[in-house]
Order: C-alpha cells, then sequence, then structure tokens
C-alpha cells in the first residue's frame, strides 16, 4: 500500500521529515506516535502529496506521488484515500446529508460536482454510509447544530462515501471528550476492516484500539517501529524521552 525510499522533507534549513526506507502493506492499522513536531502530520501530507520531499520516491497504493505524477493522477491517489481531521472540518449550514455526498464529489463528472448535482444512487450511497455510523436519523440536520461526536461520525461517514483503500487519520480524537474519543476509535477501527488505517495519535491508551503496528518519529526520523504488544509502553517512555 506505501512505499517510501529516502524521502526527505525540509523548510528552509529546517528537516521535517527524514525516512529512509517504510512499507506499509495493504490492511494494516499503524498509529504514529512522537512529539510536537516530530514530523507526524507532515508524514501523511507526504502521502497526499500535499507535501513533497526534496528527495526520494513515495508510493501510494501502487501509484508514485513522488516524483510528481501531474495533477490528474494525484487527483486519483487523493481520491482513493479518506482523510479524517482533529478540526471535524463540516460545512455547519449544510445538511448532514449534504455534507457526506461531499465525500463522493471526486467521483462524480467535473460539471456535476460544481453544481452538486446528485443522483439518486449517491444519495443512497450517503444514507448507506450514515447508517453505517448510526447518524442516519440525523440526515436533515444542520451539521453546527450537531455535538463533537455526532460531527466526528458525520465525518467517518463522508471518508467513507470516497470508498477508500487507505484511511489517514490524523488526531480524530483531540477535539472530542473520553466517551466520544472511545465511541470514534471503535468506529474507525470497525469501518476500516480490510482498509488500511494510518493514525496520528497523542494519547497512548487508544493506540491498542487503532492499531496493530506503531511508528514513532523523533526529529522527523523514525526510530521505533513495533507491534502493539506488552512491551508498548516501555518502547514509547524512550519515544518521549
Amino acid at each position: 500500500m506505501i512505499h517510501i525510499e529516502n524521502a526527505v522533507c525540509r523548510a528552509g534549513q529546517k528537516t521535517l521529515l527524514d525516512v529512509e526506507s517504510l512499507h506499509i502493506q495493504s490492511g494494516e492499522h499503524v498509529a504514529v506516535l512522537g512529539k510536537n513536531g516530530a514530523g507526524k502530520s507532515t508524514l501523511l501530507k507526504l502521502l497526499t502529496g500535499f507535501i513533497s520531499p526534496q528527495t526520494g520516491r513515495v508510493l501510494v497504493n501502487n501509484q508514485p506521488v513522488y516524483p510528481h505524477p501531474g495533477e490528474r493522477k494525484l487527483r486519483q491517489v487523493r481520491s482513493q484515500t479518506g482523510q479524517v481531521f482533529q478540526g471535524l472540518h463540516l460545512v455547519g449550514r449544510l445538511t448532514v446529508l449534504e455534507n457526506v455526498l461531499i465525500g463522493g464529489l471526486a467521483a462524480m463528472p467535473r460539471l456535476s460536482s460544481w453544481a452538486r448535482l446528485f443522483t439518486p444512487i449517491e444519495t443512497q450511497k450517503a444514507m448507506d454510509a450514515l447508517h453505517t455510523v448510526g447518524m442516519a436519523g440525523f440526515s436533515g440536520v444542520r451539521a453546527d447544530k450537531l455535538s463533537g461526536g455526532e460531527r466526528q461520525k458525520v465525518a467517518v461517514a463522508r471518508m467513507l462515501m470516497q470508498q477508500p483503500s487507505l484511511i489517514l487519520a490524523d488526531e480524530p480524537t483531540a477535539a472530542l471528550d473520553p466517551t466520544a474519543a472511545r465511541d470514534t476509535c471503535e468506529l474507525l477501527r470497525r469501518v476500516s476492516h480490510q482498509r488500511t488505517l494510518i493514525s496520528v495519535l497523542h494519547n497512548e491508551a487508544l493506540v491498542p484500539m487503532l492499531a496493530d503496528r506503531v511508528i514513532g518519529l523523533k526529529a522527523g526520523k523514525i526510530v521505533l517501529d513495533c507491534p502493539v504488544d506488552d512491551q508498548l509502553e516501555q518502547r514509547l517512555s524512550a519515544l518521549y524521552d
């Protein structure tokens, strides 16, 4: 699913990320941990082409992201990559259903997507996605009327509209209370069955809920790559030292 070789991302004289080699197989669930500024979010942006390395090679789902393949092919990679953010990026004035339908825009003809002319098939797909996350009864409610946990469920439903093979979750529980955070983790784990899931996390307690493998970043470099097991807490203590 993901192959990175000798990828170095810099901003001026500062190295944001320096990955000598990273391989993630299809269907793996991986948590990325590290201090603030360690390069976690930069890694996710690298996988979607929103940041380009100065050197190296990046493949996602057997498609090149860098060297840059051109906007058309990069758009195809992004259409197969679902993202869930910590900021709950929904359009508040739109209904829950309309927000979920936005997730299918990349698969629509350009004119139809600009005009937001959704077919009955697309609308049914959106309702199916809402049913999956337990929010079908809220389809006509404005997004700005929802709680944080409800909005995150809608964000997951919108992501499911893409039918992605890869899911990137960047601090998906940061804005949520503990109960909503656990619910979101359980939901992400369930909907990512047979999909690749990469989650950036700060809360170590959530790692076993979302991942089977942990990658630790420190100053932009991978310093930890191990399974989630009984020795994880001890290994993480060195990561944050």
